[in-house]
């Protein structure tokens, strides 16, 4: 491989890990399968997520409508009514997304035990 090669594919690298970094994110993966259900206010999508603060979820949705995977819609009225919806790039990530959610809910009793046992050691 000669050094333009390596060049082009380290600049990939870096360019997918800033996706994954996104979609591997926490607060978006909870966010992306909420979506995933249809839109949501915001005050909803605050309800539905435990311990997010106000700030983080703001910064998340930021990014995620910065990506293309989801659209902000205010309707004016008082006070302004802002729901978020996935684009269909979004909803292609949400079935994978939900993918990774149902594999954690079945092994979660699992890796919590295997946690357990090994902070015993």
């Amino acid at each position: 491989m000669n050094v333009p090669d390596q060049v082009s594919e380290g600049l990939a690298i870096c360019q997918l890990r800033d996706v994954l970094d996104r979609v591997g994110d926490k607060w978006s993966v909870l966010i992306m399968a909420i979506l995933g259900d249809g839109p949501r206010r915001y005050s909803e999508l605050r309800r539905s997520i435990d311990g997010i603060s106000q700030r983080m979820l703001t910064l998340t949705l930021r990014s995620l409508e910065r990506d293309g995977l989801v659209i902000r819609t205010v309707t004016p009225s008082t006070p302004p009514r802002v729901d978020y919806e996935l684009t269909p790039v979004g909803h292609t990530l949400s079935t994978e997304v939900g993918s990774l959610i149902k594999w954690s809910e079945q092994h979660r009793e699992y890796i919590s035990m295997s946690r357990r046992t090994f902070d015993a050691e």
